[in-house]
């Protein structure tokens, strides 16, 4: 399976040293939120004086580039494989959280669903990569360090058929 990668993307990944620099940027959503959080990997701007904050302006899944940015954060991640066969998985880890954002992590009662992409630091409105729609499966951690796990829907979890094989449904099973 081949993927599209802009041509900056293609000469950085080319070349022997580029000072392309590739960022993963995340969205987290949920019904308990009040608004969608938005993270990044780059501290290429300023975003505000007072507090210091850094970040991404990016146009990414309707994001407004002005009123909604994504926030810088350090943080490790494994991108989910883009093989075919393979499941969509990813394992960040956030360093120096604070309690506030560890708790609200670690308290949702359902999934939160969570977006991600990867995009140059130059063009981060160009999305290199992207994996959507997945759920954030744990969250643990302390005011240190959270890890998170992020997956597809376990096929596990899905609801039983609605369908049963009685013989009015299915009169083919019962002769």
């Amino acid at each position: 399976m081949t993927r599209r990668i802009s041509l900056n993307a293609r000469l950085a990944q080319d070349a022997a040293h580029s000072a392309e620099i590739e960022v993963v940027l995340i969205m987290v959503e949920h019904p308990d939120l009040e608004a969608t959080i938005r993270l990044s990997t780059d501290n290429g701007e300023r975003i505000s004086v007072d507090p210091l904050i850094y970040g991404t302006r990016s146009t990414w899944r309707g994001s407004n580039p002005v009123t909604e940015p994504f926030l810088f954060i350090l943080a490790s991640a494994e991108l989910p494989s883009d093989l075919e066969g393979a499941p969509a998985e990813a394992t960040i880890v956030i360093e120096a959280v604070t309690h506030e954002v560890a708790r609200l992590l670690r308290s949702f009662t359902s999934r939160a669903t969570v977006h991600m992409a990867v995009v140059l630091a130059s063009s981060p409105d160009v999305i290199e990569y992207e994996a959507t729609g997945m759920r954030l499966m744990l969250a643990e951690g302390s005011a240190g360090e959270v890890t998170t796990s992020i997956g597809r829907e376990p096929v596990e979890e899905e609801s039983l058929p609605g369908l049963s094989f009685t013989k009015d449904r299915f009169p083919g099973l019962h002769r």
